[in-house]
């Protein structure tokens, strides 16, 4: 099993990878936000998973250890491998994940591409009692950050903004002020998208 790899990015592209380790080049799948946080580098180190199948050996990366964490967490549902499982974690940021998983958001869950009522309703079931003992893990101050961070997302669609476009410029501003007010959160958001 490869459970974490290290080298230089041969070849990038949003979902795909290629990293040399020591002379050999590692095909390696990612979720779009690993590719955000990847993106400017050269050279990278990620957690992996392998997808050992009778007919391919697929190799997955992750910037954290929670992506792969959940990323395992939504492969055990029934019906859900782990392209599917990859195109979830580049639609949908973790902590946001988690938040709607916790609440039974299932309009959030289907806004995902590739993901219907069924399955939103199946993965809620199967990971929701899961998602309540990897929260605990999280500190007081980020599960705060999330649910203001998810506020401010559903008061940008709520206006009319698209659901990514919305979360991007929500996660740009908590970046930079993770202790920041909804209402001020809301606001510079805004400033963003008008920008």
């Amino acid at each position: 099993m490869i459970g974490y790899i290290s080298g230089k990015i041969i070849s990038k592209k949003p979902t795909k990878i290629i990293v040399n380790v020591g002379g050999v080049g590692y095909l390696v799948n990612i979720s779009i936000s690993t590719f955000e946080k990847i993106a400017e580098r050269d050279e990278v180190s990620l957690y992996t998973y392998l997808s050992v199948k009778e007919d391919s050996l697929d190799l997955y990366g992750f910037y954290t250890v929670a992506e792969k964490e959940m990323f395992e967490l939504l492969i055990s549902v029934s019906g859900i491998g782990p392209k599917t499982a990859q195109s979830i974690l580049s639609g949908i940021q973790i902590e946001d994940l988690k938040e709607a998983l916790k609440t039974g958001n299932i309009s959030r869950m289907i806004s995902v591409p590739g993901i219907g009522r069924k399955t939103a309703e199946r993965m809620m079931v199967e990971l929701r009692d899961k998602v309540e003992s990897l929260a605990e893990s999280v500190d007081g101050a980020a599960s705060g950050i999330s649910s203001v961070r998810g506020d401010a997302v559903t008061a940008l669609v709520n206006l009319g903004y698209n659901q990514k476009i919305a979360e991007r410029s929500v996660r740009s501003v908590t970046d930079r002020k993770p202790d920041i007010s909804i209402e001020e959160l809301v606001k510079e958001a805004l400033t963003v998208l008008n920008n």
